[in-house]
């Protein structure tokens, strides 16, 4: 299932709209911080969709001028995918966890400096997060999407209690 597909026809729900005015949206939504969608994979994106019946264009034009609707395919499509993602539980990836699998190739001075490093940028991001629950509505965000950024706060702070319980490992030896 891809994101960015639910994103896109989530957003046409709204009405018609060129990419431009897609990839705006989502970035009014902060998408980019909770989701997987890579906005230049936007414009391909609508015209694959509208190429599987999911969009139509109803006015044509070049350089992402033109604009989308979706259809009653698209509707349902959307209904799918949005119902599935909340039933579905599926594996966050992330590419640390790749690193931490190999944490023991690297010298215990550089773990503790890595795992600081770490810890200070996790605690920067729980704080920018939270400085910006309450404020993309002035942008024409709907309110739920703050829920987006706690759900991101709770899992830095699980990802903070980690590293925080881990360097006190490292240090006494019992990590790697």
């Amino acid at each position: 299932m891809s994101s960015t597909r639910i994103l896109i026809l989530g957003q046409l729900l709204e009405g018609p709209m060129n990419g431009y005015q897609v990839r705006r949206s989502l970035e009014r939504m902060g998408a980019d911080q909770w989701s997987n969608v890579a906005f230049g994979s936007i414009y391909h994106g609508l015209s694959k969709m509208e190429a599987e019946g999911l969009l139509e264009v109803v006015e044509g034009g070049k350089g992402g001028r033109t604009v989308y609707q979706i259809t009653e395919a698209g509707r349902r499509e959307f209904q799918l995918l949005i119902t599935m993602a909340w039933y579905k539980v599926e594996p966050i990836i992330d590419p640390f966890q790749v690193a931490l699998t190999f944490m023991d190739h690297l010298p215990k001075e550089e773990l503790i400096t890595a795992l600081e490093a770490r810890i200070g940028q996790l605690k920067g991001s729980i704080k920018g997060t939270e400085g910006i629950i309450g404020r993309k509505q002035a942008y024409g965000a709907p309110r739920h999407i703050d829920e987006n950024l706690r759900l991101t706060i709770g899992m830095l702070r699980t990802q903070l209690a980690w590293a925080e319980e881990a360097i006190k490992q490292v240090e006494a030896d019992e990590l790697p």
